[in-house]
């Protein structure tokens, strides 16, 4: 049962990579000019923000990265016809757990073959090129979008260790660090007088 909770952990999760890669390539384009024309009109209007500068750069950023993200564009749709493939073989192995989990005189050669085919199908094709971040976007769209009780309960998966992406949860602390550098920074340069 926990070797049918991983694989359906790494089937399903797999779909919503593939479909988080098709909403990014889809929808981040067009939400990010929204924004991008909604700062530059309040950049416009009220000259004096703080951080005028520095939030202009990163719209520039912004919009490099959406240059990047239009090289997928052609695979738009081989990512969502990869997401619907892999949700049905989910669904399947799913169902599979649930009988195996009801099946009080279980014989492994019941339900040897149906496995295979599922796992067969699994590694038959795949899209190993998935837009940047989509794996972060892929954790929420998994664990908050799709019914997976059945493997957080099997696996014993808790938020901070399984349901958080690693690399989120580096980015964050880094980012962390480094405001608590800047503002100790700035709080010691207050205190020594060299700023005022």
């Amino acid at each position: 049962m926990k070797t049918l909770a991983q694989k359906g952990f790494d089937i399903g999760f797999g779909a919503k990579k593939n479909f988080a890669s098709y909403d990014l390539i889809n929808k981040l384009p067009g939400w990010t000019g929204f924004i991008s024309l909604a700062v530059g009109i309040i950049q416009i209007a009220y000259q004096n923000i703080p951080f005028n500068k520095e939030l202009s750069i990163l719209l520039i950023f912004v919009g490099i990265a959406i240059i990047y993200i239009d090289v997928f564009k052609n695979k738009v749709d081989k990512y969502n016809e990869e997401g619907i493939r892999l949700t049905r073989l989910y669904n399947s192995i799913r169902d599979l757990y649930n009988c195996v989990k009801a099946d009080n005189q279980f014989e492994y050669s019941n339900y040897e073959l149906k496995y295979q085919n599922i796992i067969s199908d699994f590694y038959s094709n795949s899209i190993s090129k998935q837009v940047f971040l989509s794996q972060w976007f892929a954790h929420f769209k998994f664990f908050y979008e799709m019914q997976t009780d059945w493997i957080e309960n099997e696996l014993s998966l808790s938020f901070f260790k399984d349901k958080l992406p690693n690399s989120l949860k580096i980015t964050l602390t880094i980012v962390l660090l480094l405001t608590l550098i800047c503002i100790f920074h700035e709080y010691l340069l207050n205190l020594c007088g060299i700023r005022k």
